[in-house]
Formats: structure tokens, C-alpha cells, sequence
């Protein structure tokens, strides 16, 4: 019970960080967040609200990497693993603690995208002074993969460019 409301008292202080954060002019700002262990940082602006990973509908015929469809605030939203969507693992298992622990990130409505993304955890918030840019892998990048980041711990994120993906051509085709 304990962490439950830890775990609430955490969404509301990055729910008010994040509000203070998209009022600050000029400043660059990302959502950390991690799938399959991987770091990712989404663009504050892209991202619209966190919700806690509920009732999802299965919808026969997609790909694996697509969990279903969600009502959030009253609207029908695409769920996508996004770890599994990035091939990082396979499709995660719905068990009781990836219910508590993981999150679904609704894609800005500005996006014209209906989609929210399941992420195994938050990561808090980061600032472009808190990171320094990395140089990216060699080999072929998808359009949505942004720059990579490392942290003063020495870790490394990847951003996720949300409206890149939100058009991408793989990421639109769910139909198996």
C-alpha cells in the first residue's frame, strides 16, 4: 500500500514538474522514461498526459507490438509496447507488477495521433544542462530515432522524436 502511494506521490510531483517545466521559455526539456532497460527521452511538448496502465482491449489481427486500444478521458487511444515496437524485447507480458510499475504515455493530441505508448517506467524529468550529446551508432537510424544524450551518471538516452514517430510508416501499420 506504501507503494502505491508512493508511486501516486511521484506522478503528482513530475505531473507538477512537468507543467512548470512546459512554462519555461527556451529551456529543452524531456521526459525520461525506460523501456527494456533502455533509457528514452521524449520532448515535453510532444508528450500530453501519463496515465496508469489499465483496461486495454485486445484487437485481433495487429502486430505483436500493439496492445490494444485504451479509453483515456473518454477517448479511444492505440496502446503500442514501445519497447517491443523498437525491438528491444519481445511483447511484455501483462503480469500484476508490470500493471503497477508500468505507465501509458498519450502522444500530445497536437500530433494528430490517437496513441499512447506503454512504458515499463518514469524516469523523472531532464534539462539540456544535465546532459551531453553522444555520438550516435553507426548503421542505419529510423526518422524518429533524435539525438543520444549521457547523463552525469554516465548514461545514455535516446531520444524519441513523438512526431516522427507518430508519421512513421511502420508505427502507422498495426495490420498483420
Amino acid at each position: 500500500m506504501a507503494n502505491r502511494q508512493a508511486l501516486r506521490d511521484l506522478q503528482s510531483r513530475l505531473a507538477q514538474r512537468l507543467q512548470a517545466a512546459r512554462g519555461e521559455a527556451g529551456t529543452v526539456s524531456w521526459l525520461a522514461v525506460e523501456s527494456a532497460g533502455q533509457g528514452l527521452l521524449i520532448a515535453l511538448p510532444s508528450a500530453g498526459e501519463i496515465f496508469p496502465f489499465g483496461a486495454v482491449m485486445p484487437v485481433a489481427h495487429t502486430a505483436p507490438w500493439f496492445v490494444g486500444v485504451a479509453n483515456l478521458r473518454g477517448g479511444l487511444h492505440g496502446v503500442v509496447d514501445l519497447a517491443a515496437f523498437l525491438g528491444l524485447r519481445p511483447t511484455m507480458a501483462a503480469s500484476e507488477t508490470v500493471r503497477e510499475q508500468s505507465r501509458l504515455l498519450a502522444l500530445n493530441p497536437a500530433l494528430g495521433s490517437h496513441s499512447a505508448l506503454l512504458v515499463e517506467k518514469l524516469a523523472g524529468l531532464r534539462a539540456a544542462d544535465q546532459l551531453q550529446a553522444e555520438p550516435a551508432p553507426p548503421g542505419p537510424r529510423p526518422g524518429f530515432a533524435g539525438p543520444r544524450w549521457r547523463d552525469a551518471e554516465g548514461r545514455v538516452w535516446q531520444e524519441i522524436d513523438l512526431q516522427a514517430l507518430a508519421q512513421d510508416e511502420n508505427f502507422l501499420g498495426i495490420a498483420v
